[in-house]
């Protein structure tokens, strides 16, 4: 998709593909962010972006040596495909996560409203510390995903927010005189069973245990045999927890496109043969090489509902799976996940249900045809 912008021709595709072309790399938000910005003057060198999910504003404002604060791997991914495709320099150290410090104080600050409060107030508590008296935050919306909790959570650190008008569905909210706040606790904890866990805001299903991967646990099936695990999409590290306490002499490797998920994973989660990963595909790892892959995949996107990043992965498993080894996830019942798995893996049973989640046990028997 090519646009022109601050003058000059971009082209833009997303990361991970998409079979929907009604889908683009920006929305209005992003535009509304570029209007403001030129309508007020506010071209500022050096500023710091947040959640550029496909790297549109890491590519229009590249000529002014943006930040990127990077929370997800595909994330990364995508804004370095799309600096290649418009011929742009990449820089590694303007590529920060959202734990590490920044490289200076800031004058600007660019936020693309994540789908997670909690995320976004993390992304104001990591940008606190480097704010002076005259630095500007400038965040914008879809107006359907408005709400008052925004503008509570903007109270927090700075003492003036005021909306723009709607443009096209979107908003910007601009953020001035900020606070001088101590460091929050970015963190939450879930007590479940009698175990604490923690994981970093921002990190899907905060305050509980999601029932999808309680349904998993309360029937996972753990052999002697399985000795090399992975935890594909592993969050904070509950399922590796279980796989762990049924099999605790097993090599278990947690990944997850999150970087914060994998933060938090190793908050609950340590010892000997335990590996974490930060990726958003499974190419770290060799064909047949593991016994089982254990999963609650992800199905949302954002604020899309989107299965080809799970179906992306599951042809993935189907490659680092031994001969013989198993793939169980959990899905909700409303995916038609069999029919997809029957096309990929040799065989597909039904292990679990309820009424709203279904436990698959995918097994590779021969090396199928996909």
């Amino acid at each position: 998709m090519t646009d022109n912008y601050i003058d000059e021709e971009f082209s833009f595709d997303r990361y991970p593909k998409t079979d929907n072309f009604s889908l683009k790399a920006w929305n209005a938000a992003d535009e509304h962010i570029l209007n403001y910005l030129e309508d007020n003057d506010l071209f500022r060198p050096n500023p710091v972006i947040y959640n550029d999910r496909f790297g549109f504003l890491t590519c229009v404002l590249n000529y002014l040596s943006p930040v990127i604060v990077i929370s997800e791997k595909s994330q990364e991914k995508s804004c370095r495909l799309n600096m290649q495709r418009n011929n742009l320099k990449e820089n590694d150290e303007r590529f920060v996560t959202p734990l590490a410090s920044l490289p200076g104080k800031v004058d600007l600050g660019i936020v693309k409203l994540p789908k997670s409060l909690d995320l976004f107030r993390l992304y104001l508590d990591h940008l606190s510390a480097y704010l002076h008296d005259d630095s500007l935050v400038i965040c914008s919306f879809m107006t359907r995903h408005f709400t008052q909790q925004i503008l509570e959570i903007a109270n927090e650190f700075f003492y003036e927010f005021e909306q723009s008008k709607a443009w096209k569905k979107s908003r910007v909210l601009i953020l001035s005189k900020p606070k001088k706040p101590e460091p929050i606790q970015i963190t939450n904890s879930i007590e479940w069973r009698e175990k604490t866990f923690k994981q970093y805001f921002g990190v899907f299903s905060a305050g509980n245990i999601d029932y999808a991967t309680q349904f998993l646990i309360d029937n996972i099936t753990v052999k002697n045999e399985d000795k090399t695990v992975l935890d594909l999409a592993s969050g904070n590290g509950i399922i590796a927890c279980a796989v762990k306490s049924k099999n605790p002499d097993c090599e278990i490797n947690l990944i997850d496109d999150s970087f914060l998920a994998v933060e938090s994973s190793k908050l609950n989660l340590s010892g000997e043969k335990i590996f974490f990963y930060f990726n958003d595909t499974l190419e770290d790892f060799e064909s047949d090489y593991f016994d089982l892959v254990i999963s609650n995949p992800p199905f949302h996107f954002e604020y899309e509902n989107n299965i080809e990043v799970a179906l992306s992965l599951f042809n993935d498993v189907v490659r680092c799976l031994k001969i013989d080894g198993r793939f169980l996830l959990v899905a909700s019942r409303h995916l038609n996940y069999r029919t997809h798995l029957e096309n990929i893996f040799s065989k597909v049973l039904t292990v679990a249900e309820n009424d709203k989640f279904i436990i698959y046990e995918c097994t590779k028997h021969i090396i199928p045809v996909v």
